[in-house]
């Protein structure tokens, strides 16, 4: 019992097996050709919370100045960026630091008054505790 296949429908069918086949060998062949060099865990994301008024991004861009962005990895207790290697606990203190000094985009009012920044080294996900205090704010007000 033969099964009737139109020539025109066999060569379509061959060449999907063959598009296939390649495909799956060229990714195990880049896979394959890689170089793994351990380079620690790498950095995977960031969670912020607590923050009402000021966005998400801009917290995100002060967490990202001090070191944890994509490309950074911990290796041990260092993180290693793309511009250099500083103790991981000195990237937290640099990135409290920096999340306190976010301003409300547009203003010079600083409403964050304490930052908590958690590093998961198993993982590589940044977490960001922000208190953000509406009673003593500090407006860097400036003449112009």
């Amino acid at each position: 019992m033969f099964i009737k296949i139109r020539r025109d429908t066999l060569i379509i069918l061959i060449l999907a097996f063959m598009l296939i086949v390649s495909g799956r060998a060229m990714t195990y062949m880049a896979y394959a050709s890689s170089n793994q060099t351990d380079q620690g865990v790498q950095i995977s994301g960031v969670q912020i919370k607590g923050n009402d008024i000021i966005p998400t991004d801009s917290i995100r861009i002060s967490v990202a100045n001090a070191g944890f962005r994509t490309g950074s990895y911990i290796q041990g207790d260092t993180l290693v960026t793309s511009k250099r290697s500083l103790p991981l606990s000195e990237a937290i203190t640099n990135a409290e630091e920096a999340i306190m000094l976010t301003p409300i985009p547009g203003t010079t009012v600083t409403p964050i008054v304490a930052a908590d920044v958690k590093v998961d080294t198993q993982t590589g996900i940044v977490t960001v505790n922000v208190i953000e205090n509406f009673a003593n704010l500090n407006v860097n007000s400036s003449t112009g």
